[in-house]
């Protein structure tokens, strides 16, 4: 199965959601700026809350998919109040007709000395896990 991992952060607690999410596929985990150019099954993409929405480059980077070559999209993500992105998320991937997994993974991040040291080590375990979950 062929997967890849794209994530979009502010504050760098996506990214090191990324990572752990990358490291459990066996892929490297690339900003939202590198786009999918081969076709995956799976794509993994993280994100979290921006003003109570996903921040328009995720928007734009889920148009920017070409939907030949993506199976379907796993969401995952942290924020400090808000939880799941995943309804936001779906709403742009059915416009291009990319499927969602119902799952996604999620954990509270830092900000501004909200939620201190997360994503934690068991925070990034869990993650790590839960891709496993995923490709099975």
């Amino acid at each position: 199965m062929k997967t890849a991992v794209r994530y979009y952060t502010k504050t760098g607690n996506t990214k090191r959601l990324a990572e752990a999410v990358a490291r459990a596929a066996g892929v490297e985990a690339l900003p939202i700026s590198v786009p999918v150019t081969e076709p995956v099954d799976i794509l993994f993409l993280g994100n979290s809350y921006y003003a109570f929405s996903i921040d328009p480059e995720v928007r734009k980077f889920i148009q920017s998919l070409d939907q030949t070559k993506v199976g379907r999209i796993v969401n995952f993500g942290s924020a400090a109040m808000l939880n799941s992105t995943w309804k936001k998320v779906k709403a742009e991937a059915d416009k291009k007709g990319i499927a969602m997994d119902e799952r996604e993974f999620h954990c509270k991040g830092e900000f501004k000395g909200i939620h201190k040291g997360k994503p934690d080590a068991e925070d990034l375990k869990a993650a790590e896990q839960f891709t496993a979950e995923i490709l099975g």
